[in-house]
């Protein structure tokens, strides 16, 4: 009788470790759809349908990928107002419940799918990836192209939704993912590399959104478009190579310790990821209040050159 040593020592150490040290089915921030069609119907997989209602029509009950959960990223519980600031990472507790609510466990592999239409809308799945990276979940990656790409790429469809049965996720947060406004305030007299990630008229200050209460942009910070971090052409997230171009341009290559931010944080959460998931820099934190909150404060400096 041949005794496999290998499966039994895993099986012992998932024993021992348990359910929340499982094996993960990738460690890729990004799968196409070859790699989805291969794994549906994985036990463990939990895959959220982030697109939202557009001009009156739920796209997820007109065709989804199959057993996927709706869970929609504008009014989904994905973010809230704090102290008057929008677009926050909600409580603790608040935020634990909703991804528990969604069928997610800790030994879940969870996939995000987007619409796939443009560079701001990928950035709801890249804001709920951070959610679920700073909630200590690291078994978590994105559908690169989103729904389009599956539906390009033929994938099954299907329109009968799933009603999820809630899941036992705890989160174990990670302060060192997210910056507030000590952080944001120490890093402008460090070494710190504080990333604007909104447009240049912004950055500059000829224009702003009503989200922010004043012109310009937090001194020592360069600005990297977030919509460089996306392939247009191609539907898709940039490649390392492009993001590291990016990251030179800046003049901030081969360096670690940065701070995305934007005007909600939103838009900040695609510099993150491509800074931090996808080239794999080091220590990379997103300021989550971004400009709605630091304006707030007239007392807290605004550039804009």
């Amino acid at each position: 009788m041949r005794i496999n040593l290998a499966g039994a020592a895993l099986a012992a150490a998932l024993l021992l470790t348990g359910a929340a040290h499982a094996e993960r089915l990738t460690d890729k921030p990004l799968v196409d759809a070859a790699w989805l069609t291969e794994h549906l119907g994985n036990e463990s997989l939990v895959i959220l349908d982030i697109r939202d209602v557009a001009e009156n029509v739920d796209p997820y009950a007109a065709g989804h990928v199959p057993g996927s959960v709706a869970a929609r990223y504008s009014d989904g519980g994905w973010r809230v107002t704090v102290n008057n600031v929008p677009g926050m990472l909600p409580p603790t507790e608040q935020i634990q419940a909703t991804i528990a609510g969604l069928g997610v466990n800790e030994d879940s592999q969870v996939v995000i799918v987007p619409a796939g239409t443009n560079a701001s809308e990928f950035g709801g799945a890249t804001r709920v990836y951070w959610t679920f990276k700073v909630l200590g979940h690291d078994a978590v990656t994105i559908l690169d192209g989103g729904y389009a790409a599956w539906t390009k790429a033929n994938g099954a469809v299907s329109t009968d939704a799933v009603t999820p049965v809630a899941g036992d996720f705890k989160a174990e947060f990670r302060p060192e993912l997210l910056a507030g406004v000590a952080e944001v305030t120490a890093a402008i007299e460090s070494d710190a590399n504080l990333i604007d990630a909104r447009s240049v008229a912004q950055f500059i200050g000829q224009e702003k959104t009503n989200t922010v209460q004043t012109l310009g942009h937090i001194p020592t910070a360069v600005n990297i478009n977030f919509d460089k971090f996306y392939d247009a052409q191609n539907a898709s997230f940039a490649s390392p190579e492009t993001i590291k171009q990016l990251a030179e341009a800046a003049g901030v290559a081969n360096q670690s310790d940065f701070i995305a931010f934007c005007n909600t944080g939103h838009l900040a959460s695609i510099a993150w990821f491509g800074l931090s998931e996808v080239e794999g820099l080091k220590n990379v934190r997103l300021y989550d209040g971004s400009m709605a909150e630091w304006t707030a404060d007239p007392s807290r400096p605004v550039v804009t050159n």
